[in-house]
């Protein structure tokens, strides 16, 4: 048996990027926006015409909030693979962008070649029309793919997958498989292509100080020369937020890190192998950073990288930012807060530790407002389906390196702890820029994944 697909395949991949490329433009010309709904339901709509478009079934699932989107692609294989995807973007108000972010514009980048620069493009509707495109071509050809496909694509993974545990729990009979996959283009700029085992959890949450007992404007802001001798919402919060992090970004709250676990034997020697070809410089270049925070290189970044829980704050809001002069002592202070939690951390026992420590700090009064929390997740390196996709790419005479996991978050959990499955995140191609201004993906990188993406069918279609 052939261990890669026939060159018909490829060969049409090849010979048809042009039209490939339309269908990716397609899907980020389409707003998406799930932070206010923008285009919400068009995308929805288009995303389950294309399942259909390339030999599947699919319906939109409504929830609470977004609709989900499921679906079935037969091919009468003994191989099932479950396919989950996300249609909804992060906002683009208030970024400068060199091309309309939803023109879908293909653009001459100096680094990279030809490439489409717009929202969504690499997280993630480039990499979800590469995977359609890759399953249309099979259709086309007139073959089945080598594996069933079940598609679970939801409009909320900006908000935190808020009602896709819902979708879980009442389609968990129709979502039964062998694996899931989550698709992104994952080499970097030299062109190395990583897989993903594991992602970490999140708490996202939100912090909230106001005037009261212990003093500070309860109702409304207050003329700002009554900071000699009224107390400030703003800078109470500031100071709490202080209590939690030590100059070195250390952790101080009792207990955060009592849970954090080692890297196992499999994922010590990945890291290994990861330290031999991580460059520093491409790293920091890429996120427009000088320098780590952390001390040391190599293997002791990447180590602290997977294994170290975080504290970040992600936003503060207070007063007036507005246009003139306006002195004002604010009656309330917010700030955005999220931590990534690593095995074998737990949400539940984290936030009792959080508020533990406001505590005991003396800050009873800072209100936590928990918005989302998901824990983290993880898969076996030598899972079928990792090892097929470590096979496909291969296959395309490139060397893959593995991350037991990623610092980011996704409800990866869904899969490896609720229906029981392994799963694998990863691909060919290249991009870059998530959640920033000029989001791009190149066009060269597009041919490559949807290569990948056949090779992958194939391979796990074989195991």
């Amino acid at each position: 048996m052939t261990a890669s697909p026939g060159p018909d395949i490829m060969a049409y991949i090849d010979t048809h990027q042009a039209q490939h490329l339309e269908r990716v433009r397609t899907f980020v010309r389409q707003p998406s926006i799930s932070a206010d709904g923008t285009g919400i339901a068009a995308m929805a709509d288009l995303v389950a015409a294309t399942i259909r478009e390339v030999g599947g079934s699919a319906e939109v699932v409504p929830t609470a909030g977004h609709p989900a989107v499921l679906g079935r692609l037969e091919a009468g294989a003994p191989k099932t693979l479950l396919f989950y995807g996300m249609y909804d973007v992060q906002p683009v108000e208030g970024e400068d962008w060199t091309v309309p972010p939803f023109a879908g514009e293909v653009v001459e980048l100096p680094a990279h070649g030809p490439s489409v620069v717009a929202r969504g493009v690499f997280n993630s509707k480039g990499p979800m029309a590469g995977f359609f495109n890759a399953l249309a071509a099979y259709r086309v050809l007139g073959a089945p793919p080598p594996v069933n496909v079940l598609f679970l694509i939801e409009g909320e993974e900006e908000l935190g997958s808020r009602n896709l545990p819902e979708v879980v729990a009442a389609h968990r009979e129709v979502l039964r498989a062998d694996a899931a996959y989550f698709a992104s283009f994952s080499q970097d700029a030299r062109g190395i292509p990583a897989l993903y085992l594991g992602v970490k959890g999140i708490i996202f949450m939100e912090l909230v100080c106001r005037g009261g007992a212990w003093g500070g404007p309860q109702t409304r802001m207050i003329h700002g020369s009554n900071a000699v001798w009224i107390g400030s919402p703003t800078w109470r919060l500031l100071q709490a937020l202080a209590s939690m992090m030590g100059r070195d970004e250390q952790i101080l709250i009792d207990g955060f890190y009592d849970e954090v676990a080692d890297l196992n034997p499999d994922e010590e020697h990945l890291l290994q192998r990861l330290a031999e070809v991580f460059d520093e410089r491409t790293f920091l270049a890429q996120n427009d950073v000088q320098r780590f925070r952390l001390e040391g290189h190599g293997e002791t970044l990447l180590r602290n990288y997977l294994t170290l829980p975080t504290l970040n704050i992600d936003g503060l809001a207070s007063g007036w930012v507005g246009p003139g002069s306006k002195t004002v002592l604010p009656h309330e202070a917010r700030a955005r807060v999220d931590i990534r939690l690593v095995p074998h951390m737990d949400i539940e026992r984290t936030l009792q530790r959080l508020r533990r420590h406001l505590d005991a700090q003396g800050y009873a009064d800072i209100e936590i407002h928990r918005w989302e929390a998901y824990p983290w997740a993880q898969t076996p390196w030598r899972s079928p389906a990792v090892q097929a996709l470590v096979a496909a790419i291969r296959d395309q005479g490139i060397e893959p390196y593995a991350w037991p996991r990623i610092a980011g978050s996704a409800p990866m959990y869904l899969f490896s702890d609720v229906l029981k499955m392994p799963f694998v995140m990863g691909g060919l191609g290249h991009g870059g820029r998530a959640h920033s201004p000029n989001e791009y993906a190149t066009v060269t990188g597009l041919r490559l994944f949807e290569r990948s993406v056949a090779g992958f069918l194939q391979r796990f279609g074989e195991m």
